[in-house]
């Protein structure tokens, strides 16, 4: 299954140059969070394929209007043709917007979390904003990671975990992908392909 990874940043080839040739094959769409909502909307539109996501910090438009014809799956688990994709949205907290929390607010998020992953059978896909603590976040205090994410890979051991956030463009050398106990994590931002075998 290919599916396209989006965060953060509107691509210009998805939006403004819009072309099919350029998201042929996709069967999904997965959102990290920070866009706004009109680009979901069309892209869900112009791609035709489900499009699932999370809320970024800066998507507090998404509480009054969430983008039209996708799936929040924040703090839920969903599945797509036999692929279980489960999200957690948010930073850590910096001040007092609302998708903000703190390492103690977000672990019990995920230990309500886990009970979602455990009816649906198991996680693929780990679909967060924030990075996990030493991959792929910064040092600033508003682009730290969360720790307790990895209690979700430690005992879910999804295929991959996705996040955004940390834009590359901040520094150069932030890697498009780190690994976690050979779990890859990979920094959504602006967009990216990832191939995955079919379940079904």
């Amino acid at each position: 299954m290919k599916i396209l990874l989006v965060s953060d940043v509107e691509c210009p080839a998805l939006w403004d140059h819009f072309r099919p040739d350029r998201v042929e094959g996709v069967e999904l769409i997965i959102s990290c969070g920070d866009l706004k909502h009109e680009y979901l909307e069309f892209l869900v539109t112009m791609i035709n394929k489900p499009l699932l996501y999370v809320p970024g910090n800066h998507d507090v438009r998404y509480i009054t209007n969430p983008p039209e014809g996708c799936e929040s799956i924040d703090d839920c688990v969903f599945t797509y043709k036999g692929i279980r994709i489960g999200g957690l949205g948010g930073c850590k907290k910096y001040s007092d917007s609302p998708y903000q929390y703190t390492e103690k607010e977000m672990a019990k998020r995920v230990h309500k979390f886990r009970k979602c992953v455990k009816k649906a059978g198991g996680l693929d896909i780990f679909v967060t904003h924030a990075a996990m603590t030493g991959y792929g976040d910064a040092e600033d205090r508003a682009h730290q990671g969360f720790d307790c994410f990895k209690e979700v890979l430690d005992k879910w051991h999804p295929q991959y975990m996705c996040h955004g956030h940390v834009h590359q463009s901040y520094n150069w050398n932030i890697p498009r992908s780190v690994e976690y106990n050979g779990i890859p994590v990979i920094n959504a931002f602006e967009r990216y392909i990832l191939e995955i075998p079919d379940k079904e």
